[in-house]
């Protein structure tokens, strides 16, 4: 890793592949500024190799730790193209059927008074749940998990678990995509965690992200930029143990997990997102490992379902947009934390940050930069 001492208005600036090209320097230090972030990495790749890796800022405010393309994050809502993916593995290995009935697999999610959804409409947020707010969906990092199949059966236990009928328009969903681990689970023969490792992790060479913090791998603290007031109401909607101390006008958070993995579980660093992208870039295959077929990579990419306030793919959703790239991405957006990852499959390049303020920043203006920069 070089630290780069070209810029002296780069916030703490860490290159560990590649060069930024012009401009970018200044609108990741432009970003960070106005959206109050400490710390960022990001990654830029193509499909045969990776262009850039950085980190800006600090990883840890108190320690003066800095970001770099090796911190680790929590992927919150990235983890879902990773589940998309191991279902289509199970779908390439004929172990899974997208048309079928999900009660089919896991016969507590049968719809009492409207159609039961299939396997897809889980996979593409129009199976009709809602989408309750997850902000107490955690436990510190110490406890033992608990079990997502507990929590989904109590959220179908609901008088409305099936808000909407199956099959409409998009409604974008943490409850569908913990159901879709449960399906995974039951067609795979293994719990979820265990069947992703397997089929998705291990063959895109993604040796440092999983479900758990790695031993002794660097790891970014999350902050909430909020002021001192509302800190008593912060520290009383999470769960006992989350909220941290005080830095200046952030609240720091102590290492925690997501209680469901199959929505919002996976952590791990930018290197091994980045190879997660080139993956897809290259229509499932890498470094000689097919872990999709071509055509369910092709598939999950394709925008079908209009919806708000994304239209969605399998997987892989896109914001309503009027710009001429052909692009999909997925947010990953919790406490402390907030991601974006972008493919841009004409381009045949993909985009990851990942940055430890809850705050969605504006990306776009790097984004624009990095998607258009004649690499080399």
């Amino acid at each position: 890793m070089v630290t780069d001492g070209t810029n002296p208005g780069a916030p703490g600036e860490n290159i560990a592949a590649g060069r930024p090209p012009r401009g970018a320097t200044a609108a990741v230090t432009t970003m960070m500024r106005r959206g109050g972030v400490p710390g960022l990495s990001l990654a830029v790749v193509n499909r045969d190799r990776l262009l850039l890796a950085a980190g800006y800022g600090l990883a840890d405010s108190a320690a003066k730790t800095p970001a770099t393309a090796s911190t680790s994050y929590l992927w919150f809502s990235m983890s879902k193209i990773v589940t998309a993916t191991a279902a289509f593995r199970l779908v390439d290995e004929g172990r899974l059927d997208l048309d079928a009935p999900v009660d089919e697999y896991v016969d507590y999610l049968r719809a009492p008074r409207t159609t039961t959804p299939s396997v897809g409409q889980l996979l593409n947020h129009t199976a009709g749940f809602g989408n309750p707010m997850p902000i107490r969906w955690v436990h510190p990092a110490a406890a033992d998990p608990p079990d997502p199949e507990a929590l989904l059966r109590r959220l179908m236990g609901r008088a409305r678990a099936y808000r909407y009928p199956a099959g409409q328009s998009a409604r974008y969903s943490n409850v569908g995509y913990l159901a879709a681990g449960q399906v995974i689970a039951a067609a795979s023969g293994m719990p979820f965690e265990a069947y992703v490792r397997q089929s998705v992790l291990r063959p895109a060479g993604m040796e440092h992200t999983g479900f758990r913090y790695q031993d002794g791998a660097d790891s970014a603290t999350g902050y909430v930029r909020a002021p001192r007031i509302v800190e008593p109401l912060l520290r009383g909607l999470l769960p006992g143990g989350i909220a941290g101390s005080r830095h200046g006008t952030y609240l720091s958070l102590n290492p925690f997990y997501v209680d469901g993995p199959a929505y919002g579980g996976l952590v791990g660093d930018v290197l091994d997102a980045g190879r997660f992208l080139q993956m897809h870039l290259r229509d499932g295959e890498i470094d000689g490992t097919r872990v999709l077929s071509p055509g369910s990579a092709r598939r999950m990419r394709t925008i079908d379902q209009a919806g708000q306030p994304f239209d969605h793919g399998t997987g892989w959703f896109r914001r309503p947009t009027k710009t001429p790239e052909q692009w999909v991405e997925h947010f990953g957006a919790g406490a402390g934390f907030w991601n974006v990852m972008r493919l841009y499959p004409d381009l045949g390049l993909g985009i990851v940050v990942m940055g430890n303020s809850t705050r969605m920043y504006d990306f776009e203006p790097l984004f624009q930069i990095l998607a258009s920069a004649p690499w080399a």
